[in-house]
């Protein structure tokens, strides 16, 4: 496997979900995620217990390949930056073991505050460097 920069990809990682230019996000995508990559969130836990609720004992939200990769990150944006309520950084505390990557992310307000989530990622990297599997637990 090719020499990973940590930071670099980290940084790369969580500025795709700030990206407010389309084209640039959809090609930031591309470069970050294998062709087939995927992106696994275990939901927080309030989704966890409606779906419980609903009679499902586990609710795992999966986005596959490049077009649902960006709909995913696209989503997010819209949600939590676009508004201007929110922005992403990383917690600059990346680790790696042979081809897996586990860093930890948080969402703060953009006008400074109190951190409003935390999420802990797990990548594991194709020969290439790209993202083939993206495991993203929501931690608070």
């Amino acid at each position: 496997m090719a020499d990973i920069d940590l930071k670099n990809l980290t940084d790369r990682y969580v500025a795709v979900w700030s990206e407010p230019d389309p084209d640039r996000r959809r090609a930031a995508v591309r470069e970050l995620w294998s062709t087939d990559g995927v992106h696994v969130l275990q939901p927080p836990q309030e989704m966890r217990q409606t779906a419980e609720g609903l009679g499902f004992d586990r609710l795992v939200l999966e986005a596959r390949g490049h077009d649902e990769l960006e709909v995913r990150v696209t989503r997010a944006y819209e949600e939590f930056v676009a508004p201007g309520t929110f922005v992403f950084r990383s917690r600059g505390d990346a680790d790696r073991l042979h081809d897996v990557v586990k860093f930890r992310w948080e969402m703060v307000p953009r006008d400074g505050g109190d951190v409003a989530g935390v999420g802990l990622e797990i990548l594991v990297l194709g020969a290439d460097g790209r993202i083939l599997s993206d495991y993203q637990f929501i931690e608070g």
